[in-house]
């Protein structure tokens, strides 16, 4: 069972990434605060959901939600500061677009910039233990996926649609035979017939 919070006495936010992996599009990031009290039936990490699942989480964790933001880190900007750094950025972003400030963050993953005087947390797979995170998770993913099947519509030919910019062996057989588009990241390289995936990840 996810637990409301990491520290339920303060006013915490939960933050997550999506698209940290992929060939195209952005890097995304939510923040979520969630009353004390929230509980919904069904949340959990995205990745453990269907797309159905958290598309019918999303428009509650937004309603009910204290505040919540999602924020995005384009591939020009990825390519600049490589996908560690831009994924840092996202988090940040969203997190200064909150209404509400946080007097706590609880992250996703084992590393992240401190965000003005705000304390954090690093939670390992801490979407699937605290229900802010999750709903992070949840906004950061379907946000992003949105994004993506609307650049489907000018690229079809990388079926957005279908793979979000992850590196499918579709979408990397499509970027071997018809190149690069303007939304792919310079810096994930396919870089040879095997199709191997490479791309630079430091602080």
């Amino acid at each position: 069972m996810l637990l409301n919070c990491y520290h339920i006495e303060l006013v915490e936010a939960g933050c997550d990434e999506a698209g940290r992996g992929c060939l195209a599009g952005p890097v995304s990031a939510a923040a979520v605060i969630l009353p004390k009290d929230f509980y919904l039936e069904g949340l959990d990490d995205s990745k453990k959901l269907t797309h159905q699942q958290r598309e019918k989480l999303r428009p509650i964790i937004e309603k009910e939600a204290l505040a919540w933001a999602v924020a995005f880190v384009d591939h020009e900007e990825i390519d600049q500061i490589n996908i560690l750094n831009a994924s840092f950025l996202a988090m940040h972003r969203a997190i200064e677009k909150l209404m509400l400030i946080p007097q706590h963050l609880v992250i996703d993953g084992n590393r992240f910039k401190k965000y003005a005087d705000i304390p954090h947390c690093c939670i390992v797979k801490g979407d699937g233990k605290y229900l802010n995170i999750a709903a992070a998770s949840i906004l950061a993913k379907t946000h992003r996926d949105e994004y993506m099947a609307n650049l489907h519509q000018d690229y079809p030919h990388y079926n957005w649609k279908q793979n979000k910019g992850y590196p499918t062996i579709e979408h990397r057989n499509a970027v071997v035979e018809i190149g690069l588009s303007p939304f792919h990241r310079k810096t994930f390289n396919v870089s040879d017939p095997q199709l191997t995936l490479s791309f630079q990840e430091e602080v």
